[in-house]
């Protein structure tokens, strides 16, 4: 492998577009060098589920592990990036013809990632995995999924129905993450959720390279 990884996150910063329920990002600067602090200190409030992050399954089942549960191989290894046509939702007929396979690693491109990212506001519109194609992917038994958008599930529906189909399934869900300058194919994948006890949810840092 000679090529270079390629940082697939979205920088968190203050103000920036979240969830419209969540909290609001803030990220103040408490002690300063400037100010004669004896170092620079910033304090940072916000949800777990912003910019990119990943979803364990307690984010929707009651009963669901945490990220204490998550092995380290759910994210780290072969990852395959599908470009999406659908620009309404990733449905199963298009993903037939890629005939995907037990234990992969499924990163979706969309148009979410050229559009949505440009945005201030949160956009209610983005390209969402269905109903019907997280079934299949809980189906296919694949280990993790990836969108480059806030949520797996749409914001007008499939937003429960889609992640319990993926979260029952033991698939671990990575959201948010902006894939504009990545080509379809395949990838090495290193993907890891801050280790935040108890939480359904973490801030992670996503970075891939292309495998020849």
């Amino acid at each position: 492998m000679t090529e270079q990884w390629i940082d697939i996150s979205v920088p968190i910063r203050d103000g920036m577009v979240r969830w419209p329920d969540n909290p609001p990002i803030q990220i103040e600067r408490v002690m300063s060098l400037d100010a004669g602090d004896s170092c620079n200190l910033s304090k940072i409030s916000m949800g777990v589920h912003t910019a990119t992050h990943m979803d364990a399954p307690l984010h929707f089942l009651p009963d669901g592990a945490d990220f204490h549960a998550m092995p380290i191989e759910a994210t780290v290894g072969t990852a395959r990036i599908i470009e999406i046509q659908d620009t309404e939702s990733i449905k199963p007929a298009e993903l037939e013809q890629y005939a995907i396979q037990r234990g992969e690693r499924i990163l979706f491109k969309t148009i979410n990632s050229t559009r949505c990212w440009t945005q201030n506001e949160f956009v209610k519109d983005f390209v969402y995995i269905s109903r019907e194609a997280a079934t299949y992917l809980a189906e296919k038994q694949i280990q993790t999924v990836g969108v480059d958008y806030l949520s797996v599930g749409g914001f007008y529906k499939d937003g429960h129905d889609t992640h319990a189909a993926l979260l029952g399934a033991h698939i671990w869900i990575i959201e948010g993450l902006d894939l504009s300058q990545v080509q379809p194919g395949t990838y090495e994948l290193v993907c890891l959720p801050v280790k935040i006890f108890g939480s359904e949810g973490a801030p992670a840092r996503a970075i891939v390279r292309p495998l020849a």
